[in-house]
């Protein structure tokens, strides 16, 4: 069976910031069907990650790739039209106009120009069942969140950017887009890139002992390694929430002051429940 191309990538991605190191040597990459977390704290350089990717900023260093084009010198509405799309996690609309009149201008912006049935058959893709003539300003969060990826989706991409998708919405509303994610990756081949907070987007022991050192790793060498372990302590409950027996080895993590002992405790964890999967 043929292995999926990579669709987007990026080697050596490095960014500064206002004086600070904010990204460095980053690699990634993303295939059709595929969902991809980047999970890590306030100020990791996540969304920064996400910009430089859809082409809001330029890296420092480093490249990025589209279906193995390099596409560094490609603006953002460029590579929109090449089939990046990107959410952001502010969901702003245009006020002024109403549901429909969105559509219509977004259909109108697209080359070549889209139909209703473009942007209805999106709607339904991410049940946007609303009233076409109410006001976006009336809109409450979610459905502000589906009126972008309506917009979108229309556009038929095939790397979805989205920053924390579940921001502002309750319980159900993130199962929601939880599914509808899936679908997309799944029924409609979309590469999906999620920058989020939410530790349990990782199903599997491997995904988030990875994740966790990444974390560590990236805290330590922010705020110098007693700080860094300092602050890690209080996010190793959720990083390992539900791990039946797992009290011997948190103890170690949060009494340890030593960078290399909670390291290896990391690999200890990964020997141990390694077959575990989180509901």
């Amino acid at each position: 069976m043929t292995q999926p191309a990579v669709l987007l990538s990026c080697e050596n991605i490095s960014l500064d910031l206002g004086g600070r190191e904010i990204l460095k040597d980053i690699d990634l990459e993303i295939k059709a069907g595929e969902v991809l977390g980047i999970i890590g704290p306030n100020g990791a350089g996540k969304t920064s990650l996400i910009e430089i990717l859809s082409g809001r900023y330029i890296q420092k260093s480093g490249n990025v790739f589209f279906k193995g084009e390099k596409i560094d010198e490609k603006h953002i509405y460029e590579r929109s039209r090449m089939g990046i799309g990107r959410t952001y996690q502010t969901p702003v609309v245009p006020e002024e106009l109403t549901v429909g009149e969105a559509l219509k201008a977004t259909r109108q912006a697209s080359k070549p120009y889209l139909t209703r049935f473009d942007a209805e058959y999106a709607a339904h893709l991410v049940n946007f069942s609303v009233d076409w003539d109410i006001e976006n300003s009336k809109l409450e969060t979610f459905n502000r969140r589906k009126l972008l990826l309506t917009s979108i989706l229309m556009k038929e991409p095939e790397v979805l950017l989205m920053d924390e998708p579940a921001s502002g919405l309750i319980n159900a509303e993130i199962d929601e887009i939880d599914t509808i994610l899936r679908m997309l990756s799944k029924e409609m081949d979309i590469a999906v890139i999620i920058v989020e907070h939410r530790i349990e987007l990782l199903d599997t022991i491997a995904d988030r002992v990875i994740a966790c050192k990444q974390h560590l790793k990236h805290s330590i060498e922010w705020k110098g390694e007693v700080l860094g372990i300092a602050e890690m302590k209080r996010h190793y409950t959720n990083y390992f929430k539900g791990i039946p027996h797992f009290k011997e080895y948190r103890t170690k993590m949060v009494t340890s002051d030593d960078s290399e002992t909670v390291f290896a405790t990391f690999e200890e964890v990964l020997a141990e429940f390694g077959d575990f999967q989180f509901a």
